[in-house]
């Protein structure tokens, strides 16, 4: 069968909500593409199997930015050069120099998308966001008009009440992993600020613990809690290890996907009503692109012909800046490699997993956290803090002797703005991502201030003595200068790429607030890149409420 009703690109956080909405009507054929391998690594399932992935997964879209300016230098090796002597002699000579450090932005490459390689946390983000979104023209995206479909999806363990839901399929508990560390923490933060026992209901201000997506232990990704129970349908046909080359275009109307299979062979799918893009915020820009839909110079340039036009695909990149403050500790009750964790530890923590589900194994490493404003003026938190009982270095990609703990300062609204562009027309390169990190000045401030309170909250008793022992990088906490060069060194992102097809009305938005694709029809983007302004906390609970969202607007728009 090469032809449907809907096709989607893309089986992530929001793709799977649609593959699930829209072929519960029997009548309408659903197509699911999906360019990376079904979900059955046990990793993928166990929820601190993600922190055991690495770098080089199979799972992950494990793309680097481009150098960011505003980072640091670092040394990058380059070939080696070939130099002759007088004698006549061959020397291999080594090169170095120098770039402005780049970024590493690991995305899900696999059924559930980034739901099925994150920490799992579940974050909405403030009612000002929404708000925000409706104030900038976008109709029936205000907080109001959002909560039912975060309660339509949410099955929540802990709370019962007007800000949650009870029945929906993506189950939501509270952690399992609670070591004494995490107490401290909060018990710390709370001291200074206040606790904070729900960061979705009435106030999201304050320290505490975050829930977190598992059922039973176990990782709840959108795979697990939208797609297996639709996969028995016989109109959902679902197409793994294939990647979409571009959608086919005709007088500005979506027809169908050429996509390339795990054979190499190139296939077309059609759709009778519509094509989906669920690609993500790197994802759904390229594919725009090689179709030629975008700004003509960036489609031109290689090789592609020019369809539409529409200057902000690609543009408005916003993603959350973090900084990490890592610090060794000896505590067999931390999580880490030493003799003790080895041989006393792992396998009791295995028993309890194995047996009741418990334990190390469903740690989301980052188990309590924060929101905090660094000015009172300020409408809604701009620092978000994660504590991690773990040593995490660059990305966890730096292997990490003995037992720690490690705390992000995360900026929630950067005024940055960047953009992912193509690097060919080749369906398989990767992008030009230019997050553009720390190009706004305020953004530096900012995160300066949100450290200054973050160190404030560790020296405080009784969390001050998991600090006391090495910093892996030491800042002098009084002086700014030395904050902002440690943050220039080592700030990265913490996982939240948005905007870069924006809903809006401007010139440079790419969607209506019905998510359909500007100047054009049949086609829709549902995904992160839709966000207009990126959320004031994680990103994987707002991309499933847009998911739910859109296939109430789709099911309303077909009358199916």
């Amino acid at each position: 069968m090469n032809s449907y009703d809907f096709i989607i690109l893309g089986a992530g956080s929001a793709g799977c909500v649609l593959a699930n909405r829209l072929s519960q009507n029997p009548d309408i054929n659903v197509c699911l593409i999906e360019a990376g391998s079904k979900d059955n690594d046990p990793r993928l399932h166990i929820p601190i199997g993600f922190a055991f992935l690495g770098d080089k997964s199979k799972y992950s879209w494990s793309y680097d930015t481009v150098p960011q300016k505003e980072f640091e230098k670092v040394p990058v090796s380059e070939p080696e050069s070939v130099a002759v002597d007088s004698a006549g002699g061959v020397h291999k000579m080594p090169n170095e120099s120098t770039e402005h450090r780049k970024g590493f932005q690991p995305r899900g490459k696999t059924l559930g998308g980034s739901s099925s390689i994150n920490a799992m946390l579940y974050v909405r983000g403030h009612k000002w966001d929404y708000n925000h979104w409706s104030e900038l023209g976008n109709d029936g995206w205000s907080y109001d008009e959002v909560l039912p479909y975060f309660k339509k999806a949410e099955h929540n363990e802990e709370h019962d009440n007007k800000y949650h839901g009870q029945n929906g399929p993506l189950n939501v508990s509270k952690i399992r992993h609670q070591p004494e560390s995490c107490d401290a923490f909060v018990k710390a933060g709370s001291a200074l600020f206040k606790y904070n026992d729900d960061f979705n209901g009435e106030d999201q201000e304050g320290f505490g613990y975050y829930q977190t997506t598992q059922i039973n232990g176990k990782r709840c990704s959108a795979a697990k809690a939208y797609l297996v129970p639709a996969l028995e349908r016989e109109n959902l046909t679902v197409l793994t290890d294939t990647n979409v080359n571009k959608i086919l275009i005709e007088n500005n109307s979506a027809k169908g996907v050429e996509c390339i299979d795990s054979e190499n062979n190139t296939i077309q799918l059609f759709a009778d009503k519509e094509v989906i893009l669920s690609s993500g915020a790197f994802g759904s820009p390229q594919i725009l692109l090689r179709s030629g839909v975008g700004p003509a110079n960036e489609i031109t340039k290689h090789g592609i012909d020019h369809k539409v036009d529409l200057p902000g695909v690609g543009k408005n990149l916003q993603d959350h800046i973090d900084y990490l403050t890592v610090h060794k500790y000896n505590s067999i009750n931390l999580i880490g490699f030493n003799l003790k964790t080895i041989f006393f530890k792992f396998p009791l923590e295995i028993l309890k997993y194995w047996f009741k589900k418990t334990g190390l194994f469903t740690s989301t490493i980052a188990e309590a956290g924060a929101f905090i404003k660094t000015r009172d003026d300020l409408k809604a938190p701009n620092i978000q803090y994660h504590y991690a009982p773990a040593m995490v270095v660059d990305h966890g990609r730096t292997s990490v002797w003995g037992t720690g703990m490690s705390c992000h300062s995360c900026l929630l609204r950067p005024k940055s703005r960047g953009e992912v562009t193509l690097e060919s027309a080749d369906p398989f390169a990767d992008p030009l991502i230019d997050p553009k990190f720390l190009s706004h000045p305020d953004d530096v401030k900012d995160m300066i201030d949100g450290y200054k309170i973050m160190m404030k909250v560790l020296n405080t008793e009784p969390f001050s003595k998991y600090i006391q022992e090495h910093t892996q990088r030491p800042v002098d906490v009084n002086d700014d200068a030395d904050i902002e060069l440690a943050i220039r060194e080592d700030a990265d992102t913490v996982y939240h790429p948005v905007g870069t097809c924006k809903m809006g009305n401007d010139d440079m938005s790419v969607v209506n607030n019905r998510l359909k694709v500007h100047n054009m029809n049949n086609l829709r983007v549902v995904d992160a890149s839709i966000m207009p302004t990126l959320v004031g906390g994680n990103t994987n609970a707002p991309t499933i409420m847009i998911g739910e969202k859109a296939s109430d607007m789709i099911i309303e728009d077909w009358n199916i």
